[in-house]
Parts: C-alpha cells; sequence; structure tokens
C-alpha cells in the first residue's frame, strides 16, 4: 500500500472543484424551478369561461368539437377554425350527460355529437401535485445543507493539515541526479561518498560497530551548489529524497513549525532509508536565548523539536539529516555537537579547472561557436560561483537570441561577463564632450598603474562605455587563483585605486566625483592593513575591534571597541599616512609616464574601449 505524502495545496485544481461544484448546484435549482414551473404553466392564454346554459347552447346548435370533464373542470373546444377553447365549472353531482339531457332538455343525438370525455387524473400527476412543493423543498435544503458541510469539512481538513509538513518528496528515480552532474568540489564529493555507501549498504558498518553520522552540515557561499550536491547524494544512493527550507517550518502561530518537523521526521522515517534535507537551516536554527521572544519563541520552539529528532534516531534508522546554510557562524552549538551535524562539508568557491568543468557542463545544451576556449572563460573568471557562472552562459544566449543569431559567440560571453560582473552596458547614456575626456583620463591612470606596478593583476580590457553605476571600468585579472595575499600587493593596489584620482588632479587640476568608489575601497584596504592583517610596522600584529551579528531579534550588526582613543588617534594616523604614500607614488608614476597616459586617454576618446593585446601593443610603443 502506498503511502501518502502530505504536499502543498494545489489552488488551480481547488479553484477547479469549487467552479464544478458551484456550476452542479445551479443546475440542480435549475431542473427543480423548471419542473415546479412547467407543472403551473401560466403562460399559455386563459380559455374564457363560460356558464351552463351557454354550453347548453352551443351543444344544441352544434359548435361543440369536443368536451373534457376532468373531476369538476369542464374544458370545452369549438369546432370553429381557430379551434377555441373555453372553460367552465361543473355544478350539481349528475353527469354531464344527464344534465345536459335532463335540465336542458336537448337531444340524445346532440349530446352525443359533442363528444363528452371524462377524464381522471393519472398517478404520476397526483403524486406530483401532492408532494411536489414539498419534495422540492427539501431537495432545496439538502443541496444547501451539503454545501455548507462540504466547506465546513473541507476547512477542518485544512486545520488538521495546518501541522503537517510542506517538504517536497522526490521518489528513487524521479529527475535523477548524480555526481556527474556536479562539476567541480571534488573533495566535498569524496567526503560524501561514504553517506552513499551507507545508504547503500547499512550492514556493512554496523556489524563493524560504526556509527554513521546522522546529520551533515554543506557550508559554502552563495550559488557553491549546495542543494545540487544534496539532489545528487540522494541520485548516487538511490534513495527517496525530501527537501524543504528552514523558512517553511516558521509560522505565526506557536506550535506549529514544531509540528511540521514531527511530521517531517516521521514521514522520512517510513521511507528510510531516505535523505532529509533542509535548506538555509539558519532561518530556524540560529543562537537560542538572544532574541526577544523567549521560550515562547516559536523559531525556539521549532529548533528545540529539531534537536530532539535528532536525537531521537535509533542507530540503525537509515535516515540522513542534510542542510545547507552558507551562515555557520550564528547556528545554535547543540545543531553542532557530536550525534548531530557533526560532520561539516565546505564547498569552496571553484578554481580556474573547476570553473572550466563547470562551463562544459551548462554548455552542454547550447551551441557555441568552435572557436570559443573556454579555459580563456575560466580564465577571466575567478571568484565566480557554479550558479555566477550558469547565469553567464544564459545571458550571452539570451543576448545571442535577441541579436537573432544562432551560434553563440565569444564575443557574447566575454559580453556576458562583465554584464553579470558590472551590470548591463548603457548605449544609451552618452558622456558630454568634457565628460568623456575625464572619465578618459580617469580610466588611463587606473590602467597606466595597473601596467606599471609589478604586484598588480594584468589589465584585460580599459573601456569608457557606462556599465551599471560606473562611467567607465578597467577590467585587472589575476592569471592564477590566489589564496593568500601580500602586504605588497595590498599596497599596488592601493597606488592603481589612486590612479583615476590622480590623473584627473594632474591634467585637469581640478577633481570629480568620479574617483568616490575609488577612495571608498582604498580607505577600506588601507584600514584592514592596520587594524585586521596587522601589517602596520607602527601599530604591530594586533587585531583591533570585535565584530558581531545579530543571531535574532534584539542585537544589531556593530564593532566593539576593545581599544583605547589613544590607540584609535595612532590607527587614524597610521591609515592616513598609508593612503598619503601611495597618493605620492601614484603622482610620481603619472608625472613620469604623462606621454603613455595621454596616450591611453586618446585611444579611449577615439574607440571607448582598449582589449588586452592591444593594451600591451600601446605600452610597448
Amino acid at each position: 500500500m502506498k503511502k501518502k505524502i502530505n504536499t502543498k495545496i494545489n489552488t488551480k485544481k481547488t479553484l477547479k472543484k469549487e467552479l464544478f461544484k458551484n456550476i452542479l448546484t445551479m443546475v440542480v435549482l435549475f431542473v427543480a424551478l423548471s419542473i415546479l414551473f412547467s407543472l403551473n404553466d401560466t403562460t399559455e392564454q386563459e380559455p374564457k369561461e363560460i356558464s351552463m346554459s351557454q354550453l347548453a347552447r352551443q351543444v344544441e346548435e352544434g359548435q361543440i368539437k369536443e368536451i373534457s370533464v376532468k373531476e369538476d373542470k369542464i374544458e370545452v373546444t369549438l369546432n370553429d377554425e381557430a379551434g377555441t377553447k373555453e372553460t367552465l365549472l361543473k355544478t350539481g353531482l349528475s353527469s354531464l350527460e344527464d344534465e345536459l339531457i335532463n335540465v336542458h332538455k336537448i337531444d340524445q343525438e346532440k349530446v352525443d355529437q359533442a363528444n363528452i370525455m371524462t377524464k381522471g387524473r393519472t398517478g404520476t400527476e397526483t403524486f406530483f401535485l401532492s408532494y411536489g412543493p414539498t419534495l422540492l423543498t427539501l431537495l432545496f435544503l439538502g443541496v444547501l445543507l451539503w454545501m455548507m458541510l462540504g466547506k465546513a469539512q473541507k476547512q477542518n481538513g485544512q486545520a488538521m493539515s495546518f501541522g503537517k509538513s510542506t517538504a517536497k518528496f522526490m521518489k528513487p528515480g524521479d529527475k535523477k541526479t548524480t555526481f556527474k552532474d556536479v562539476a567541480g568540489i571534488k573533495e566535498a564529493k569524496e567526503e560524501l561518498l561514504e553517506i552513499v555507501d551507507f545508504l547503500k549498504n547499512p550492514k556493512k558498518f554496523l556489524d563493524l560497530g560504526a556509527r554513521i553520522p546522522r546529520g551533515v552540515l554543506l557550508l559554502g557561499a552563495p550559488g557553491t551548489g549546495k542543494t545540487l550536491l544534496a539532489k545528487a547524494v540522494a541520485g548516487e544512493a538511490d534513495v527517496p529524497f525530501f527537501n524543504i527550507s528552514g523558512s517553511e517550518f516558521v509560522e505565526m502561530f506557536v506550535g506549529v513549525g514544531a509540528s511540521r518537523v514531527r511530521d517531517l521526521f516521521k514521514n522520512a522515517q517510513k521511507h528510510a532509508p531516505s535523505i532529509l534535507f533542509i535548506d538555509e537551516i539558519d532561518a530556524v536554527g540560529r543562537h537560542r536565548g538572544a532574541g526577544l521572544g523567549g521560550g515562547h519563541d516559536e523559531r525556539e520552539q521549532t529548533l528545540n523539536q529539531i534537536l530532539v529528532e535528532m536525537d531521537g534516531f535509533n542507530t540503525e534508522t537509515n535516515v540522513i539529516v542534510m542542510a545547507a546554510t552558507n551562515r555557520p557562524d550564528v547556528l545554535d552549538p547543540a545543531l553542532l555537537r557530536p550525534g548531530r551535524f557533526d560532520r561539516r562539508v565546505t564547498l569552496d568557491l571553484p578554481d580556474i579547472n573547476d570553473r572550466e568543468e563547470i562551463l562544459r557542463v551548462h554548455a552542454k545544451n547550447k551551441p557555441l561557436d568552435k572557436d570559443i576556449d573556454l579555459r580563456k572563460i575560466a580564465e577571466r573568471t575567478p571568484g565566480f560561483s557554479g550558479a555566477e557562472l550558469f547565469n553567464l552562459l544564459n545571458e550571452a544566449a539570451i543576448l545571442t537570441a535577441r541579436e537573432d543569431k544562432k551560434i553563440i559567440s565569444e564575443v557574447a560571453i566575454l559580453d556576458s561577463i562583465e554584464k553579470v560582473m558590472m551590470g548591463p552596458e548603457k548605449k544609451s547614456n552618452l558622456l558630454l564632450k568634457n565628460e568623456k575626456e575625464i572619465t578618459a583620463y580617469h580610466e588611463a591612470g587606473h590602467a597606466l598603474l595597473g601596467h606599471i606596478l609589478p604586484k598588480t593583476d594584468p589589465i584585460h580590457k580599459v573601456s569608457i562605455v557606462s556599465r551599471g553605476r560606473a562611467a567607465g571600468y578597467t577590467l585587472n585579472l589575476p592569471e592564477e587563483d590566489r589564496h593568500f595575499h601580500t602586504k605588497s600587493e595590498f599596497l599596488d593596489n592601493l597606488v592603481m585605486l589612486l590612479g583615476g584620482y590622480t590623473a584627473e588632479q594632474i591634467v585637469f587640476n581640478d577633481l570629480t566625483t568620479g574617483a568616490s568608489n575609488d577612495l571608498m575601497k582604498a580607505s577600506r584596504i588601507a584600514r584592514e592593513l592596520v587594524t585586521k592583517y596587522g601589517m602596520s610596522e607602527k601599530i604591530g600584529p594586533v587585531v583591533f575591534g570585535q565584530h558581531s551579528e545579530t543571531v535574532f531579534l534584539g542585537k544589531e550588526i556593530h564593532e566593539q571597541r576593545n581599544y583605547s582613543e589613544k590607540v584609535a588617534a595612532d590607527i587614524d594616523a597610521e591609515v592616513d599616512r598609508i593612503i598619503k604614500e601611495a597618493l605620492a607614488q601614484s603622482v610620481d608614476l603619472i608625472n613620469k609616464n604623462r606621454e603613455k597616459l595621454n596616450k591611453i586617454a586618446k585611444k579611449l576618446i577615439e574607440s571607448e574601449t582598449i582589449e588586452k593585446d592591444e593594451f600591451k601593443e600601446l605600452m610597448k610603443s
């Protein structure tokens, strides 16, 4: 017998069912009223009423075609062309024929010619005339009562299902996802292979007294493939997969979330071996006792029930609870203790090899130009997550379709990279002549210093075409993925960031608001060098400021100062020194290479964009 799984109510089907009920009710009432009106039809013209003496005279004169006697009512049909009908009430106890012969002295022959017929009511007519109105009233009340009971039953069912789990259920084989569909993250997949093995062959582990981790927590930045990996584990093990978001447990009423947790774990245990996946578990798994709700807080009640259910599994229960979050720092410690989410799998942003592999997976159903080198695309997308790489190729496909082309070109993909990074190109946002010149020299300052300084990343593109909120941009990308950054790299990047500011000041002897974002980044880097990375010789290897974030209501994101006012003044002075030294170096380099600066700016004003190879040639001359 198949086990029923509680799913979300399908709104469209419910509306169709309600519409069908209403139509059926209207049809029943229409039929009932039609029958009632047919029995009491008064639409035809009423026959003329005559007296008995008039009837006798018409019989005597031979004007009668037919006479129908029905109880005390006499219907007369004349033999004229129109077949006129008349009516009268029968008087006396004798029959009409006797009354015409004996009372009105009409010959028997004349009476016979009048075709007098006596009719009685049929059983059906008698039944409907006697009981019809009562039956119709009872039928109407019955339909009304049926509708009321149906609505009450539906509301009762909704109330009873309010605490049921709303998890999506995937049977084994339904849209099966395997590790082949998940590119990159090799270490994470290897870590989860033993989970797959346990779900397939639990006896091998249990015979050795081993206890497989009951909970697996997937950690990683947004878009790194946590949900996809959980589905792949279920696909590899070929087991049922329950998928629910942490926010689906939280309701306005206290206790509903806990009830849904109980129902979800109950269903998972019925379908064991299975995988229960809770996405964004930080929605209910945050630190308890930090909010304003106290012990009656719905979120805390839900979290308590999750902790109890996970602790209540037997060793033999083949249910693996998987959860995903990009905020492991806010999770309650009880969730992370051994016996619950004691296996943590970290999904890092893909490196260049992983990015190339991910691009190949997402490019399978897309007609790419044969000359496209996905390795080159991977080199140009450092820091991109799997979701961003998918979005990149999707944007390229949309751009190709918009231009009515059939093949996705490399130009479309490169344009999509910049669109994902900085926003769409604003072709209609035309700069004034002087603004265009200022923007050209600003970006030329960045590009020139980026080329000269040894620790900056290579320049891939310089443009004064507006994208997003930027009037222009200089795209410099690393040649290889880095995991650490040196002090010299930070200082060279500071000088490059101030290149646009310096170029405006030297060339135009004035400053614009265009450098505001560069100054913001430069100030942040300089302060982090001093307070976060311990790279200041004067301040020393000390981290200043304790950062804390809200875990629920009642706290705010803030930095707690753990240093004195004197130290704060020293930090400010050191930040000021670092920025001023970078600015002085920037001014010196631009003055020494003013000719190259003018050359880059002139080229930007002419063509608006300079690509990597063209820029290198420009710097050689």
